[in-house]
């Protein structure tokens, strides 16, 4: 599938250190290169997050998140039951995962999407992205691209145009080493 105009340009933007704001399974998303820096740190700021709490790493196939994962045999194959899917996975992050990205943990968060549009982005752009809710901390998340403009404006450098998956929770959070649920979705 050839990638349509806004989804190559929001691809643009993310590969030139930017942040795109883009739907997913449940509500919009900020994503940018989880090794740029800047970006990250405009995200973390925007929504008032602090550093440690660490973030989700969202993609459209694992090997794209293989760089950032040291899974254990058991923790690759729980993960990769549920996905693509809307589950997100702490598991043992890799030497080279970002401590931006991790919160300074051995651990990380990652999931493999089935959001169509979440995934050609992703696809588009080459790479995992950075993913994390668009909203300022303890604010109700946005669910439509009209409320990320209004709400997020400063912090996005474009906002992707599309629908939410219509799911009303956000995604569910598990531990793959152990398989516990820590956020139910």
């Amino acid at each position: 599938m050839t990638p349509s105009g806004p989804l190559r340009y929001a691809a643009r933007v993310i590969r030139a250190g930017g942040v795109v704001a883009y739907p997913t399974e449940s509500v919009f998303g900020l994503g940018c290169d989880p090794l740029e820096l800047p970006a990250v740190e405009r995200i973390l700021t925007g929504k008032g997050r602090p550093a440690d709490a660490g973030l989700i790493l969202l993609a459209d196939d694992y090997r794209r998140l293989e760089p950032f994962v040291a899974p254990s045999p058991t923790e690759r194959r729980r993960m990769l039951e549920t996905w693509p899917g809307p589950v997100t996975w702490v598991c043992t992050a890799s030497e080279a995962a970002p401590p931006w990205v991790t919160g300074g943990r051995g651990t990380i968060a990652v999931r493999v999407t089935a959001h169509e549009t979440a995934t050609e982005l992703c696809r588009a752009s080459g790479m995992a992205i950075v993913s994390t809710s668009a909203n300022r901390s303890g604010r109700p998340p946005c669910r439509s691209a009209l409320q990320v403009r209004m709400r997020m404006f400063a912090e996005v450098d474009y906002v992707l145009p599309g629908q939410t998956g219509g799911r009303a929770r956000p995604s569910e959070i598990r531990d793959a080493r152990t398989g516990t649920i820590l956020r139910a979705g």
